[in-house]
């Protein structure tokens, strides 16, 4: 078996595998992030995710920020991040998780993950596309789905906050997993969830997981954070993930100059996502709170 072939395996069977290294020049991406980050806690990048909010739509208020969202946007000139985007480094192994060929391949969601500065936060137990008051025959149905897409996050610096429950992103939650998560609120101790792990990251690591997976994740003030976190899709999919995608406001995207700055894989990869949203309309927010 070669080694693709068992990272899709454990992909299949676990809903989520680690990857050594996608990214082979850590140092400027590392510096991107770092200016990014400077705009976004001084106030000039407003586009952001806000303490007190755990998705989308997030606050615009003075709150401390535990994300920075869009950083493929123009206005931030960073090229760095769309050319790493749609990379080889990347690319191959999104192929073959999904198994599909590259000229199926669409442009989602490019974000990232950073350390509050003055508050600790944490998300609740949750899958991204099922709401936790789900039926189990509801989750069931939802879980039955495949969605065509795959979520990321890659660690620019040691990346400890990811919790997961192996294999969950299959079946329903236990009674007693549902108990854990069948609440607006954070946990105090992600890992009295049954059958839960923490996912640690070593610098230039990838975390490849499935987005119905249940996971949560906490997020320490004084622990250095800058994970790029990303997802990638594929037509095959159809509409099947048009809310998860555009619930966080793609419309820039849209917007000649972005496409402009992208190579001839990355246009492709953008014209098949312009297709998908054009296709749907109001897709309204998968979770609340």
């Amino acid at each position: 078996m070669n080694t693709m072939s068992k990272f899709k395996d454990a992909y299949e069977t676990q809903g989520y595998v680690l990857i050594p290294s996608c990214v082979s020049d850590i140092d400027s991406l590392r510096a991107a992030s770092e200016r990014v980050i400077t705009k976004t806690r001084s106030g000039q990048w407003p586009y952001r995710r806000t303490v007190g909010r755990q998705f989308p739509p997030f606050g615009e208020d003075e709150s401390d920020s535990w994300g920075v969202q869009h950083v493929m946007h123009p206005d931030l000139e960073e090229p760095i991040f769309s050319q790493w985007y749609t990379s080889d480094d990347l690319i191959d192994v999104v192929k073959d998780l999904l198994e599909c060929e590259e000229s199926e391949l669409q442009m989602e969601l490019f974000n990232m993950l950073i350390n509050p500065e003055s508050h600790d936060f944490a998300l609740r137990w949750h899958r991204d596309d099922v709401r936790e008051n789900a039926s189990e025959q509801e989750e069931r149905a939802a879980l039955d789905v495949w969605h065509h897409g795959v979520q990321w996050n890659t660690a620019l610096y040691e990346d400890a906050c990811l919790y997961v429950v192996p294999g969950s992103h299959k079946v329903p939650r236990t009674p007693e997993q549902r108990s854990h998560s069948y609440t607006m609120e954070a946990p105090k101790n992600p890992l009295d969830m049954p059958g839960s792990i923490q996912v640690i990251l070593k610098p230039a690591e990838t975390v490849f997981y499935n987005s119905n997976i249940l996971h949560c994740a906490t997020y320490s003030r004084l622990a250095k954070r800058a994970t790029l976190h990303a997802s990638m899709g594929s037509i095959l999919g159809g509409s099947s993930r048009a809310r998860n995608v555009l619930q966080h406001g793609l419309n820039w995207m849209t917007e000649p100059r972005f496409g402009a700055g992208l190579n001839e894989r990355g246009r492709g990869m953008l014209a098949r996502l312009v297709k998908m949203k054009e296709g749907t309309g109001d897709v309204g927010y998968s979770l609340d709170g």
